[in-house]
């Protein structure tokens, strides 16, 4: 079968379109039969690799050499222990850490994919997985989202943005949408009630206070952005650059401890009630995949250039075969 291969870690220059052994599914496993694949920053982090990963011989070599995690297909084969899925089904959900979605073929444990939502094509199904998935817990589980609550979304052009502004919405919330001017419309039509333009308005200087913010692009130190948060309320970090990161793993425990202000830093649980949980809202059309480009399997080197731009509307999609 066809895949996208790094024997080393490096850039997108080190990806290669090869042929590869087609996977057999272990016993909670099934073999999928992929029709399209998006990408993930996760998936720039695993191409990239630590810094540990370039410089200390022995390390430069990746344990999976096929990248990939978000997928969507139809089930070829299933594994002796697999209880609901069947040959023929057509699904969606998560490879598992590591890869192995960009390419023709793959396995996942059961529990991690579900039956694709009805109304969605491979590719809209594809986007949904880890970014939706990021944005319900993160809002949910983290955020303890309730009807009314004073929501904003800081990034909410990204994939895990646009999927929040709509999750949100979905619970019932009153949200403001951050954004650049170009994408002011975007998170609009989203659902969001309010936009803030950032290159126009720092939303941390401003009068307005939140019971949650869910920061899917995070440029402020999580101090400064905690100063927009009303006594009780959370702030929950999911994407920014490395710095931003530390702190929410770092500082955010730290500054949950005293206060009146909660903060931290989660990565999603991928699970089947949750992906089923995100079906019942894509068929129910209380959200809808935002796509910005697609790209062909041979082209995913091209695909996480342009993801690490940062300029992304929404998830960009591969399609197989």
């Amino acid at each position: 079968m066809k895949a996208i291969v790094h024997t080393k870690y490096g850039p997108p220059e080190t990806l290669h379109f090869s042929d590869v052994e087609k996977p057999a599914p272990e016993d909670n496993e099934v073999l999928i039969e992929v029709r399209a694949a998006s990408v993930n920053p996760l998936d720039l982090y695993m191409m990239s690799g630590a810094p540990w990963n370039r410089a200390i011989p022995g390390m430069r070599t990746p344990k999976q050499s096929v990248l990939g995690c978000d997928i969507a297909g139809r089930v070829e084969a299933v594994g002796t222990q697999v209880k609901e899925l069947r040959p023929g089904d057509e699904v969606f959900g998560v490879t598992g850490f590591g890869g192995g979605g960009f390419a023709e073929y793959v396995c996942a444990v059961e529990e991690k994919v579900a039956l694709k939502p009805v109304n969605l094509s491979f590719e809209e199904a594809t986007a949904v997985p880890i970014a939706g998935l990021t944005a319900l817990q993160g809002l949910r589980d983290k955020g303890r989202i309730q009807a009314g609550s004073k929501v904003l979304v800081n990034g909410a052009s990204g994939g895990v943005g646009t999927f929040a502004v709509q999750v949100a919405k979905s619970f019932g919330a009153e949200v403001t949408a951050v954004t650049s001017t170009g994408n002011m419309e975007q998170a609009r039509s989203l659902g969001a009630d309010h936009v803030i333009d950032y290159t126009q308005e720092d939303f941390t200087k401003g009068a307005e206070r939140y019971d949650l913010i869910l920061a899917a692009n995070a440029f402020h130190s999580i101090f400064r952005a905690m100063r927009a948060l009303r006594r009780g309320g959370t702030y929950v970090l999911v994407g920014g650059g490395i710095s931003y990161i530390l702190q929410g793993v770092l500082l955010a425990p730290l500054v949950s401890r005293f206060g009146s202000k909660k903060a931290c830093f989660f990565i999603a649980n991928i699970n089947r009630r949750d992906l089923d949980f995100l079906k019942e809202l894509l068929e129910g059309g209380k959200i809808v995949p935002v796509i910005d480009r697609r790209y062909a399997l041979s082209d995913a080197a091209e695909a996480l250039r342009y993801l690490r731009k940062r300029h992304a509307r929404g998830k960009v999609v591969l399609s197989v075969g």
